[in-house]
């Protein structure tokens, strides 16, 4: 239930956070143009308001109903699809009545701050707290693979990856993003090139599937606890032993004795034993069940420590950080967009993992951490851009269509025709909302 708490709390935050800026990205430009905001909402105010107070022209306010927020701006049909100011004459104060030009720049300020708050985040981090990442070169014994989604592709635990579409890779966060817009792998599989071809329909049915593993580290066989049913608790086995071999077979990975232990069951078999850099023989009793009674496990520390992965970490200076951070934000926008176009591909079965507001609240961790806060609130908040640039009626994106087109053709779409248009747009969203949070509610029960 804590770990729900700070999740939900995490993700109140972010979104309050963005929302706000957003908002002010509309806000700021319009007064700079003389046009009246007659509301600026945290949230929407429907069906009341927590807090407002009215100051000059503008009520502030925080509404009950979580999903946003907005600005009212005078003389624009919007989502709160006041038409009867429409209907009154045209006042100067008013959006309607500004240049094209300034209405543009009104409309695309939100989206604007968006991607500058992004981009502002990622330099902060990357000055602040450098870069942590791990070399793929590290990764000793290729990864282990065990969701059948990627086995039924063509992935084997021990595989290493060379390269994705054809471009080399340089570390593990970069692997792990990469499923979004991956059509091939090359890996190399015990000294041998093997390409592997995604199938069209892969990421539908990775997100379909109840194993969310992808690529991850081999453990070694790190004891962490002897069960007391273990025939062998007491053997004098210790938390952080390490069993090297098995009946003179070398098994430097957990993935490796299961195999091993089911051809010895009800026998006893020879392990030899890492214990603080020395090595030591026993002899192990294996059950009925093939197993030794032993908790197996190993955490980043220990495969850092042991020598599987290596760690490296990057600081760079103002002008360096500029320049990384700049990247990590084309990169992030580039992946998203990635996103995007395989969703509305039908074929691959990608809008199956459209998710809504669980799976937003699922990407903060259930402990608190500012460098995480921050880099989830930069990724969102490019999502937020994004999802505002699209062409939909309600949606800054549609207001900006239509204004191109006015721009484009000297023609003004009619107020009667725009009010049609914001009815479409928000139905639109909301059968978008309903289906996200429904594939949200149907995973969570089915999954």
């Amino acid at each position: 239930m804590i770990d729900i708490i700070i999740k939900v709390s995490q993700l109140l935050l972010s979104l309050s956070i963005l929302v706000v800026l957003h908002e002010l990205g509309h806000f700021i430009p319009a007064k700079l143009f003389k046009t009246k905001v007659e509301k600026f909402y945290l949230f929407f105010d429907w069906p009341f308001s927590l807090f407002k107070k009215k100051v000059g022209d503008t009520e502030y306010g925080i509404g009950a109903l979580p999903l946003g927020g907005y600005v009212k701006i005078a003389g624009m049909i919007d989502e709160s699809m006041d038409t009867e100011q429409m209907s009154k004459p045209t006042q100067p104060w008013e959006f309607r009545s500004k240049p094209s030009w300034q209405r543009l720049i009104i409309m695309l300020g939100g989206v604007t701050v968006n991607f500058i708050l992004a981009l502002v985040i990622y330099i902060s981090l990357a000055y602040s707290n450098g870069k942590q990442f791990i070399p793929n070169e590290s990764v000793k014994g290729g990864y282990k693979i065990t969701n059948s989604i990627l086995t039924d592709a063509g992935f084997k635990t021990g595989d290493k990856i060379i390269s994705i579409n054809n471009q080399e890779f340089v570390n593990y966060s970069e692997l792990r993003k990469s499923i979004i817009s991956a059509k091939t792998y090359e890996v190399d599989r015990d000294g041998q090139t093997i390409d592997i071809k995604l199938p069209v329909d892969f990421l539908g049915k990775l997100s379909t599937s109840k194993d969310r593993s992808l690529f991850d580290f081999r453990s070694p066989l790190i004891i962490q606890s002897v069960t007391d049913e273990s025939l062998n608790k007491n053997f004098n086995l210790l938390k952080n032993d390490i069993i090297e071999s098995v009946n003179g077979v070398k098994t430097p990975y957990a993935d490796e004795i299961e195999s091993i232990l089911s051809k010895n069951k009800n026998q006893t078999i020879e392990v030899s034993i890492l214990r603080e850099g020395m090595s030591l023989s026993k002899t192990l009793n294996v059950d009925e069940n093939g197993k030794l009674g032993v908790l197996f496990g190993a955490s980043p520390a220990d495969l850092i420590d042991n020598g599987y992965i290596e760690l490296v970490t990057e600081t760079y200076s103002l002008s360096e950080s500029i320049s990384v951070g700049a990247t990590t934000f084309s990169a992030t926008v580039s992946s998203y967009l990635g996103q995007f176009k395989a969703i509305f591909s039908p074929e691959t079965g990608a809008y199956k993992g459209l998710g809504g507001f669980i799976a937003i609240g699922n990407i903060f961790p259930s402990s608190f951490s500012w460098l995480d806060f921050w880099s989830i609130t930069a990724f969102l908040s490019i999502m937020l851009g994004v999802l505002n640039l699209l062409p939909i009626p309600a949606l800054d994106g549609g207001h900006v269509m239509f204004l191109l087109y006015e721009m484009a053709t000297g023609s003004k779409p009619s107020d009667k025709f725009m009010e049609y248009a914001q009815v479409t747009g928000f139905l639109i969203l909301i059968s978008l909302v309903i289906f996200a949070n429904g594939n949200d509610i149907f995973k969570a029960i089915f999954n």
